[in-house]
């Protein structure tokens, strides 16, 4: 087992090392719920702006890293971030999410989407990565971040999220060879950008699929396993040490088939008992999660409570407190900062 003392917490779990105690960090944890980050989105009021514009996301991403010392600082962006890139045009709008202006509903289009070229498409990237790890150094980890190929897909020929996702559930039990070639082209595309933002300084890569826990595990295993195994599979064959963590909303169903994409980290949502997430998905595979966001609505003793409950379940080795999804916006910062506090506190109280 490789040990590396100097390395943060967060990196030397994912890489499977034992630690003092498990590292910490929320995602979503720059954003609403921040006073700090309302005031500057009342000065740039576009997502894109603040997502893109370099001083800008250096600073929002930084903004928990200064107020709450997280284990690991995350790049503020979005998942949709590079299918400009592709030749997908797309917003993101307020309360609202992405929105794309063309949805992609013919082979036509399909076939004219472009070669992703990040260095030329999304230059401020490697700015803010390069800055977030200047800032931090091995106090804390860097992560980047991507969507996953089914994910895109979604967002890409349903034209803005959705509660049914019957646009392309048509296209893939009607026309699937369609849809394979474009899910094909984006986890090509998802690859090189993962690869990009690992030498532009991210430690960590995180994918989201966050709408894959809307299929069926047999659909699961057509549309989005393969194409999760297609992009990691390229990342650990140029970056074969960089570790990489799945999350999939709504997971409980296809829990056992997550490590199947060749993660090395199970982002486990609060659906899941973490004794329950441990039995099923074996010792050997390392854990991210599974608060649930509204426990940080509740007191500091509940807050405390369900803290040590799961890290006592996830047990003393692979496991990153996090929540099983991202902070909800009228969270408490207060109990954010509460959150924080008692993670690093887990060894001092026998955990």
């Amino acid at each position: 087992m490789r040990v590396s003392l100097t390395a943060p917490h967060l990196l030397r779990v994912a890489r499977g090392e034992l630690v003092d105690r498990p590292p910490v960090w929320m995602m979503r944890q720059a954003g609403r719920y921040m006073k700090a980050y309302r005031d500057l989105r009342e000065k740039y009021p576009s997502f894109r702006d603040r997502s893109e514009i370099p001083e800008v996301a250096i600073e929002i991403s930084l903004q928990p890293w200064k107020a709450f010392q997280p284990d690991g600082v995350i790049l503020f962006s979005d998942i949709v971030t590079p299918l400009p890139g592709l030749g997908i045009e797309m917003d993101i709008a307020e309360g609202k999410g992405p929105i794309i202006h063309s949805p992609l509903r013919s082979q036509e289009q399909i076939d004219s989407l472009g070669l992703f070229e990040p260095e030329t498409s999304l230059p401020f990237i490697k700015t803010i990565l390069q800055a977030l790890r200047e800032e931090v150094g091995n106090q804390s980890t860097v992560l980047g971040f991507v969507g996953a190929p089914w994910t895109l897909a979604a967002y890409a020929v349903e034209g803005k999220g959705s509660k049914t996702y019957s646009v392309i559930k048509s296209m893939a039990f009607s026309d699937p060879r369609m849809l394979h070639r474009l899910l094909g082209k984006l986890a090509d595309a998802i690859a090189v950008y993962a690869r990009y933002q690992i030498d532009c300084g991210a430690q960590v890569v995180q994918m989201f699929d966050s709408w894959a826990g809307q299929l069926s595990p047999q659909d699961y295993d057509t549309f989005a396993l393969p194409y999760q195994q297609r992009v990691f599979k390229q990342v650990k064959q140029t970056h074969p040490d960089t570790p990489l963590i799945l999350l999939v909303s709504g997971s409980a169903g296809v829990l056992e088939r997550m490590p199947k994409s060749g993660a090395d980290v199970v982002t486990v949502d609060w659906a899941v008992d973490m004794a329950e997430a441990r039995a099923r998905l074996g010792k050997h595979v390392k854990v991210q999660g599974n608060l649930d966001p509204g426990v940080l609505f509740g007191s500091q003793e509940f807050i405390r409570d369900r803290i040590v409950d799961t890290v006592r379940k996830a047990g003393n080795w692979g496991h990153i407190l996090n929540l099983g999804h991202g902070v909800l916006p009228e969270t408490p910062e207060e109990n954010v900062a509460f959150f924080f506090e008692t993670a690093k506190q887990l060894k001092s109280v026998g955990v």
